[in-house]
């Protein structure tokens, strides 16, 4: 079990569920990445995310992809104790995305 006040990349949750589809019938899918850590910032938080790409726009400076697989949170600021990052992307299918890198305050 990781200590909630120590700072890791375990702490860092990403959490993926498909909500409501556009009325194109495009699958829509609802992401939280949230830094579980108690007493810690988080910053530079990327995420695997493969050939990312969303038919509706997600507000970059939230997340975006920077490379291939390669996606950054908050174009890489602080995430504070508890902070969470939410947001939505419509695409046919949904893609796999897991924390890679955090660098800690």
């Amino acid at each position: 079990m990781t200590d909630p006040n120590t700072c890791s990349m375990e702490q860092v949750a990403v959490y993926q569920s498909q909500v409501t589809s556009l009325p194109s019938g495009i699958p829509a899918y609802e992401v939280q990445i949230i830094n579980r850590c108690g007493a810690c910032t988080v910053y530079g938080v990327h995420v695997a995310c493969g050939d990312f790409a969303s038919t509706e726009l997600v507000d970059p400076s939230q997340f975006r992809r920077v490379a291939r697989g390669d996606c950054v949170v908050k174009n890489g600021g602080p995430l504070g104790p508890g902070e969470a990052v939410v947001f939505q992307y419509t695409n046919s299918f949904s893609y796999p995305l897991r924390v890679t890198s955090v660098a800690c305050h």
